[in-house]
Parts: C-alpha cells; sequence; structure tokens
C-alpha cells in the first residue's frame, strides 16, 4: 500500500472556548488523499469544508489530531517549514481570486517563485508561459481590476502553478464566476488532474463536484460519504504525478533552503515604491514630519558650526600660539605685580618664545572735530602687525625711528575709523586727540570683527610704545606683554618655560597672570559645541515626531493590507519575508524623507548665505541626521512589521 499525500487522523477544530462558548467545526475527520486524485469535498454553508481546506493547506492547525504530509507529521514544522509547504507543495485558487490589487498579472503569478528563490530571468519566463497558456498573453501587465472575474480566477490558477503547484486547492473556484467562465476554470482543473496534480475541490455545488474522480461530503464537521468507500480499486495514476516519497524527498531537500534574499528586497522595494505612489497624499503627510525633521538639525547644526568657526577664525586671527602675561595679586590683600622691561628682555631669550611685544595701554578718550570717542589705546613695538597676524590696509604702520624718537603717530582700527571719520574719503594724515595729545593717523587697520561677546577688536588705536609710555601714561611698565611661541604645536610646553623663568624672577612669587590663547579658543570652541549640541537635539524632536508618524502610517498600511499579507503567506511567505516586506516600506518612507530633508536644508542654507548668516554644513551632520532619519525608520517601522509578520494566514485571508 502506497503512502498517502495527504492522510489525516481524528481531526478536530474548535473555536472559542474560556469566556465564550466554544464552536466544533470539525469533529473526528479521518482522510487519505493519493497522488493522482481529483476530490471534490461537497457540502453545505457552515459544514466545515473551508475550514478542512485550510487545515489541508498548512494555513491553519488542527486543535486535535494528526496530520501527515508525505508521512511527515505537520504539527512537528515550524512556521518556515509550513510556509515552504505552501509555496512548494501546495497552490491555493480562492474564491475571490485573492490577488495583490497594486501588482500586475505578471507580478501576481510571480509572487510565489520569489520566496522559492527563482532567478529573475527564469521566474518571468515561467510566469509568461503560464499565463500565455491559460490565454492572458495579452493581459500579463494588467491590474486585477483591469482583468475579468474569469481572468482573475486563471490568474490565481497559473500563480498555483508557479512553483509546480502538486496540490491544488481549490475553494468554490467557480463561485464567483458567470457559467461560461465557470466552465473554462473547471476544464482548467481537468487538464491539471490529467496531468498528474493532485486536484481538491471545495465546493457546494454538486454539478462541479461531479467533475471529480472522489466526491467526499462532510455535514456538520464530519464525513458523511467517501465515493472512494465505495470502490477499492486504486485511482489510476497520470504519467506526471508526484508520490508522496518523492514529495518528501522535496521536503528534506527544501529544509535549508531560504530562497534569494536579493530577489525578495527587490520585490520589497518595488512593491513599498509602489505603495507610496499609489497614496502620495497621505505618504506626502507622513514624509514632511521627517523632511522637517531632518532639515531642522542639518540647518541647525550647520549655523552652529558656522558660528562655531566664525568666532574661531576671529580669535584665531591674533594666532593660536599666542600667549599673553600680566600682573595680578596673589589675593586680594597683596597689590597688583608688575612685568618690567628686565622681565620682558629675560622671556625673549627663551628658545620656546618666536617674538615678544609689550604693550602699553588703556581705554582713552579720543577726538576728532567735535566727534568724541572711547577706545582702547595700545603702546605696541613694530611686531603688532606680525604677531597679531594684522596687516594695515589704509597707509603703513609706523616703523622702528618712530619707535624710538617716540613719535606721535597712530594706526587705527576699522571700527575707529568709521567713528571718527565717516564722511571722510581718507583719514591718512588727518590728525586726533588722544587724551588733548594730538596724533597724526598715519594707518588703518584690517577689519577683524568681535572675537567674543560685545568686545570688538576693531575698536583700537596702535601707536609707538615709547610714546604711549612718554606722552601718555607716564610709566615704561607694560600693561601686558604678547608672547608668540616658536611652534605652535607646543604652545603648552613654552607656557611652563615662560612660569618657570617668571617664578624665578619674580623670587617664587605668583604675581602674574599667563594666559594662553589656543586654550581660550578651545574653550570657545566647547561653549560653540555646546550650543550646536542643543539646537541639535531641539531640532531632533521634530525628527521624533515623523518617526511617530511612520509608525502611525505604517500600522495603518498594515490594517490596510491584512489580506495582502494572507495572500503572501498562502503563496509562501514566511515571517520574515512579511517582516522584511513592511519594513522596507518603512525604511523607504525615511529614506525619500531624509533625502528630501538633506535637500531643504541645502535650499535653507542657501538662503541664510544670501542673509550673510555664518553657516558651514558638514558631511558628517548630513550623513547623521539621514542616518538618524534611517535608524527612525527602522525603530518605528518595525513594530508594524512585527504585527504584519505574525497575522495568522488564515484570518488575514479573511480580513475585510
Amino acid at each position: 500500500m502506497t503512502t498517502p499525500l495527504i492522510e489525516l487522523k481524528h481531526i478536530r477544530k474548535s473555536y472559542g472556548g474560556g469566556d465564550s462558548p466554544q464552536v466544533d467545526v470539525l469533529r473526528g475527520i479521518d482522510l487519505s488523499i493519493h497522488a493522482g486524485e481529483f476530490v471534490a469535498i461537497v457540502g453545505a454553508s457552515g459544514s466545515g469544508k473551508s475550514t478542512l481546506m485550510n487545515i489541508l493547506g498548512c494555513l491553519d492547525r488542527p486543535t486535535e489530531g494528526e496530520y501527515l504530509f508525505a508521512g511527515e507529521n505537520v504539527a512537528h514544522l515550524d512556521t518556515d517549514a509550513l510556509a515552504w509547504l505552501r509555496r512548494e507543495a501546495f497552490g491555493f485558487v480562492f474564491q475571490g481570486y485573492h490577488l495583490i490589487p497594486s501588482g500586475s498579472a505578471q507580478e501576481n503569478v510571480e509572487m510565489p517563485a520569489i520566496y522559492a528563490g527563482i532567478s529573475a530571468t527564469e521566474r518571468h519566463a515561467r510566469a509568461s508561459a503560464l499565463l500565455t497558456r491559460l490565454g492572458l498573453a495579452e493581459r500579463t501587465g494588467n491590474r486585477p481590476h483591469q482583468l475579468s472575474g474569469g481572468q482573475q480566477q486563471r490568474v490565481s490558477i497559473a500563480r498555483a502553478l508557479m512553483n509546480g503547484g502538486h496540490i491544488i486547492l481549490a475553494d468554490e473556484p467557480t463561485g464567483a464566476l458567470d457559467s461560461h467562465s465557470g466552465a473554462e476554470v473547471m476544464t482548467l482543473l481537468d487538464e491539471l488532474a490529467s496531468q498528474g496534480h493532485v486536484v481538491i475541490l471545495i465546493t457546494h455545488d454538486r454539478d462541479v463536484a461531479a467533475r471529480a474522480n472522489r466526491i467526499i461530503e462532510i455535514r456538520d464537521g464530519l464525513i458523511i460519504s467517501d465515493s472512494a468507500d465505495d470502490s477499492n480499486a486504486a485511482p489510476a495514476l497520470a504519467a506526471g504525478a508526484l508520490q508522496a516519497v518523492d514529495l518528501r524527498q522535496r521536503l528534506a531537500d527544501g529544509a535549508e533552503h531560504n530562497g534569494a534574499w536579493k530577489a525578495e528586497l527587490l520585490d520589497a522595494v518595488r512593491a513599498a515604491w509602489r505603495v507610496m505612489w499609489i497614496n502620495r497624499f497621505r505618504t506626502a503627510l507622513t514624509l514632511l514630519g521627517i523632511i522637517i525633521g531632518v532639515a531642522s538639525v542639518v540647518v541647525m547644526l550647520a549655523v552652529g558650526e558656522g558660528s562655531k568657526r566664525q568666532v574661531m577664525a576671529q580669535m584665531g586671527a591674533f594666532g593660536s600660539n599666542i600667549l599673553y602675561v600680566s600682573g595680578s595679586s596673589p589675593n586680594p590683600r597683596t597689590p597688583l605685580g608688575i612685568i618690567t622691561p628686565q622681565d620682558v628682555a629675560a622671556l625673549a631669550t627663551l628658545p620656546q618664545v618666536k617674538r615678544i611685544m609689550p604693550v602699553n595701554g588703556a581705554e582713552a578718550g579720543v577726538r576728532f572735530g567735535n566727534i568724541d570717542y572711547m577706545a582702547y589705546v595700545g603702546g605696541n613695538d613694530t611686531n603688532f602687525p606680525t604677531i597679531f597676524n594684522w596687516p594695515v590696509v589704509e597707509g603703513s604702520y609706523f616703523t622702528e625711528a618712530d619707535e624710538r624718537n617716540a613719535a606721535t603717530v597712530a594706526v587705527i582700527g576699522a571700527r575707529v575709523r568709521d567713528k571718527l571719520f565717516k564722511g571722510l574719503v581718507n583719514p591718512i594724515g588727518q590728525y586726533i586727540l588722544i587724551e588733548n595729545v594730538p596724533f597724526q593717523v598715519i594707518g588703518v587697520l584690517q577689519e577683524k570683527g568681535s572675537s567674543s561677546g560685545n568686545k570688538d577688536s576693531d575698536d583700537r588705536i596702535a601707536i609707538p610704545y615709547s610714546a604711549a609710555s612718554i606722552r601718555l601714561f607716564g610709566s615704561y611698565n607694560p600693561e601686558y606683554v604678547v608672547i608668540a611661541a616658536a611652534d605652535a604645536s607646543r604652545v603648552h610646553d613654552a607656557e611652563q618655560a615662560i612660569d618657570q623663568l617668571l617664578k624665578r624672577l619674580h623670587h617664587g612669587k605668583d604675581d602674574y597672570h599667563l594666559t594662553n590663547n589656543a586654550a581660550m579658543i578651545q574653550a570657545e570652541a566647547r561653549t560653540q559645541n555646546t550650543l550646536s549640541l542643543m539646537l541639535g537635539s531641539i531640532a531632533a524632536i521634530s525628527l521624533l515626531v515623523g518617526g511617530i508618524g511612520v509608525m502611525n502610517i505604517m500600522l495603518m498600511t498594515v490594517r490596510e493590507r491584512t489580506r495582502e499579507i494572507g495572500i503572501r503567506m498562502a503563496t509562501g511567505a514566511r515571517q520574515r519575508d512579511i517582516l522584511r516586506q513592511f519594513l522596507t516600506e518603512a525604511v523607504m518612507l525615511s529614506v525619500v524623507g531624509g533625502l528630501f530633508g538633506i535637500a531643504l536644508a541645502l535650499l535653507v542654507g542657501g538662503v541664510l548665505v544670501l542673509a550673510e548668516v555664518a553657516v558651514q554644513f558638514s558631511l558628517v551632520a548630513v550623513l547623521g541626521a539621514f542616518g538618524c532619519a534611517l535608524v527612525t525608520g527602522v525603530v518605528f517601522g518595525f513594530m508594524p512589521a512585527r504585527k504584519a509578520a505574525r497575522l495568522d494566514p488564515v484570518k488575514a485571508l479573511t480580513s475585510e
């Protein structure tokens, strides 16, 4: 006796229980189906025949009993193995056709082959051949709504045959068709049975059932008659009939089969794009949150980076290798320390010092004509333009001779020029009064702007050190000393050497203050980084809101496409295939939103640049914002995708 392809032993199926009353749909079914059989299962509505078909097709599991497929207990198979069975052994033909509305006839037919890992070339050829064989060669690109009922049913038959369809499960295949289309479908099923396919036909129409070689009648969840019991003869096998031993070998061979992830991913991307395009208004509203979020993050970080670089450039214009030394009080009860010209001469001998310049200055009243102004007046030597990297843009700087002769000449900053000489084209040669001492303007310094806070570097006048000491301040001791380190990368070493020398010169007293300009720049950079981080964090909130929008739209999508999920599962999709499908859609939303967000950020940045706002786009910031959008799509899309993957195939197929 050959092993049956399908064998049911005492199968029972119940629904409800617990808080709700239990309903017994199948109440002890014993059934065997062999290779080559054309079986019709007939019964009235509610008799349990559709539930029986779902169990036969591994879409549902029995409450009790054993289901042996080719001698293998189906209860021992996991969800992936059951998906493999549906994909490789079964082919479903439903009364409602169950075609995916957004896919063409060709794409609907190819679906099982995608999950089976068949190459694109092979599955295209096979699907085209099947559709041509079924008289749909001219309709391969049509979507379901462009096909008649009979044509849709033929597409579903072609899909059932795509991976071989050794066992065709047809649930009321003619129920929704007119008599002519119904006759065509039954003729196709007759042909399939004659070619060796096992055909299991579920119907309430006895005229349709009469086409089968074996008729099983079911009523109230029990088999009440089976025409096979009236004959002891084994069914005649067609040439192409596949025995149970062969199917069992195929089951063993396919146990490690994982499909072709590239083909599945490509199909997922294509399906995701199609769904987005069909629902483009809703998609646009969802994308808006991602677009605004990404654009906000990129622009905020760009503005923060631009501001930081602007401040850094302004501070760095004075030299990142600059150190300042000034007198200070160790405590409030001691007098202010004094840096003497002798200290300056000693510091100039250190190998770590490249240049040194004493500055004798203070805030002083300046007058030109009837205009009075307060500016910083600093007595410097001729190292000023070099040590501060501060060139003269009009006129010239004073010379060594001017320094020796204590000449009353002045080089003014850009802000002083604007305040005192607003109406004059050329201030060179004009005389100004500094604390009532006349000085001739011989040059104008290049504009540098504000280095920090409200302190404007251009609000300055440079005069010879000797003139400042003799004519203005009455002291040769500098207010502070500017030192340029010999090596910009070793400013800290220079700072230590200066500190040690001053301690020795001042007999161990800590009555001086040593400032590292590089450290000031770094501190300012840290402040700006903190500000940028704060701005970016505020902007990231909108990205989070966009992610919530993605999750909301994906939950809605899962609800709307529940039947599609059931169709995919019936054609062999595993849970991870469904997870990949919907996760891909969520990621696609985030990718498209991220790209548009970056484009919007660049556009806004261009507008800000025209408005003279400091903007500095960073590739890291752009990629980071895009990456965050991508992660947002994965994180917020995972829960809806997992919900879709865990749907029960039968419930999904029967959903409205």
